[in-house]
C-alpha cells in the first residue's frame, strides 16, 4: 500500500507525539491509528469549522460513530485548537474529559457523544435531515465509521433512507482496516453504491488520494469514501 502523503511544516507530523501523551489500557491503539491520516485531511484541508466557529449554525458536522478509539481524534482536536494537548496525558483518568468514547459535553469541538456501534451514520441522516428542513444548504456532515460497524442492521437502514432521499450535504468515511465479522459482495462501497450512493475506494494513507475523494462532486446523492488501510491485526 503507497504512502504519499501532504505532511505541512507544522500539523500532520506532530500528531504522533500527541497520541503518545494517552497512555493506558483499553485505549484501542489499532482503531485510533487507523483513523489518523483520513481524519487529519478531512479537518486540514476539508471540514468548515474551526475552534472559533463550532457553535456556528453555518459550520460542518463532524460525527465520530466510531468513538471506541478516539485517541487519534483528540490529537487531531489538539492540533486544530480545540483542546490544550496538556489535557491529553489525563486520557482516560477518573477526572480527565477525555474518556475513552468522546463526551460532546465535555470535549470542546465534539458533536456527538459515540462509542456503541452502528449509531452514528443514523444520526448523520438525522443532521442532515434537519439542516435540510432549516433550509440550510451550506453545512455539509461527514460520519467516521468503522468497517465492523456495518454488521449492525441500524446502518443499513441510514445507507438506504439516505441514497432515497437524495441527501447530498451527508458524507460517510468508512475506515476498512478487515475488521468486519461479514464482508459485502463486491466491497463496502458498492452496498453503498446500489443505494444510490456516490462511492469511491481509495488508500486511507494516501493524503492527495483521500482529498481528491472527499472534495469529488456528487449532486443529489450522498457521498462515501471507503479508506482502505492495513488489517488491524496485522
Amino acid at each position: 500500500m503507497t504512502n504519499r502523503t501532504r505532511t505541512p511544516a507544522s500539523g500532520f507530523g506532530e500528531l504522533p507525539g500527541l497520541m503518545a501523551l494517552m497512555t493506558g489500557d483499553e485505549k484501542h491503539g489499532p482503531a485510533a491509528t487507523s483513523t489518523l491520516d483520513a481524519l487529519w485531511v478531512l479537518y486540514d484541508r476539508v471540514l468548515r469549522v474551526t475552534p472559533e466557529t463550532a457553535q456556528d449554525q453555518d459550520r460542518d458536522r463532524f460525527l465520530l460513530s466510531k468513538g471506541h478509539g478516539p485517541m487519534a481524534y483528540y490529537a487531531v482536536l489538539a492540533a486544530k485548537g480545540f483542546l490544550d494537548p496538556q489535557v491529553l496525558s489525563s486520557f482516560g483518568a477518573y477526572d480527565s474529559p477525555l474518556g475513552h468514547h468522546p463526551d460532546r459535553l465535555l470535549v470542546p469541538g465534539v458533536e456527538i457523544s459515540s462509542g456503541s456501534l452502528g449509531h452514528g451514520l443514523p444520526i448523520g441522516v438525522g443532521t442532515a435531515l434537519g439542516l435540510r428542513a432549516q433550509g440550510l444548504h451550506d453545512p455539509a456532515v461527514w460520519v467516521l465509521l468503522g468497517d465492523a460497524e456495518f454488521d449492525e442492521g441500524s446502518n443499513h437502514e441510514a445507507v438506504a433512507f439516505a441514497g432515497a432521499y437524495g441527501l447530498d450535504r451527508l458524507h460517510a468515511l468508512v475506515i476498512d482496516n478487515s475488521s468486519a465479522t461479514h464482508g459485502w459482495r463486491g466491497g463496502i462501497a458498492a452496498r453503498f453504491a446500489a443505494e444510490g450512493w456516490s462511492a469511491e475506494t481509495v488508500d486511507g494513507r494516501d493524503h492527495e488520494a483521500l482529498h481528491a475523494a472527499y472534495t469529488a462532486a456528487h449532486p443529489g446523492r450522498p457521498r462515501v469514501v471507503v479508506a482502505r488501510v492495513e488489517p488491524k491485526n496485522s
